[in-house]
């Protein structure tokens, strides 16, 4: 029997085919869930409108309780990090366009990111941004950028830096999703797992988090980002790019000052 919140993201993206391939899986894989595996929320959050606390309630619904235990600064990185893992998760709904049109930014460099964000959200058409993100990061054969730790340090993928991450994750005790396809070095799951790390809810000590980023996040994803704000696909994934590239920069310098 499927979970409440699986079902009503099924019916918010028009049924079981729908949602898969809004989400870039088989529709097989979909049609074995009971309830949307945690890898996959920020996906189906992204792709249905349907919030993280209704989709999996049993790991979101205390979130917000628990931010307001969590520094200010760290819960401002987390929003941070799962923006940018819900955006390279998968292509934005029209819900979720129209949320980031109404981000406010301000003069810092990461303010005007936002505001470049917004602008860029409130001229986009969901149909175009699904296809943009398709030609981006799946496209026939291949996209025109490879979002994988493995791909951008060695050119290939699936090679040691994946083996690598998934020692250090097995050693931090943090466990693959079930039916996830993807390879742990997805940008996009990195992403995830740096704002769990800022927002508490994997357990792992300040120096633990900074190894990671330094490992795993800071020798790449600079890159993958200044390659889409460059990518001929990208339109509205160009302000994304932006955004991701600053904020990996600030991300890199915070915890170079706090060593």
């Amino acid at each position: 029997m499927r979970g409440e919140g699986l079902d009503r993201a099924i019916n918010a993206a028009g049924g079981v085919a729908r949602l898969a391939r809004k989400i870039g899986i088989s529709q097989p894989s979909v049609s074995s869930w009971r309830k949307v595996p945690a890898q996959r929320v920020i996906a189906v959050e992204a792709a249905t409108g349907v919030p993280r606390a209704e989709l999996r309630p049993d790991l979101f619904c205390g979130q917000a309780v628990s931010e307001q235990t969590v520094d200010p600064v760290d819960a401002a990185r987390a929003r941070e990090y799962a923006l940018l893992a819900t955006l390279l998760s998968a292509a934005p709904s029209k819900q979720l366009l129209d949320q980031l049109a109404a981000l406010n930014g301000d003069a810092t460099v990461l303010g005007r990111a936002h505001a470049a964000l917004a602008e860029a959200a409130s001229r986009a058409v969901a149909a175009q941004v699904e296809r943009e993100y398709f030609d981006l990061f799946v496209g026939l054969g291949r996209g025109e950028l490879l979002p994988y730790a493995s791909y951008y340090l060695t050119g290939f993928l699936n090679e040691r830096p994946l083996s690598r991450l998934r020692a250090d994750l097995a050693a931090l005790g943090i466990e693959r999703a079930e039916h996830n396809c993807e390879p742990e070095d997805h940008a996009a799951t990195l992403c995830e797992i740096m704002a769990c790390f800022a927002d508490n809810r994997f357990d792992a000590a300040a120096e633990a988090q900074r190894a990671f980023f330094e490992k795993h996040v800071l020798p790449w994803m600079g890159s993958l980002f200044g390659d889409m704000e460059r990518a001929e696909s990208a339109k509205f994934y160009r302000s994304v790019g932006t955004l991701g590239r600053l904020f990996i920069e600030i991300e890199r310098e915070a915890f170079t000052f706090a060593n």
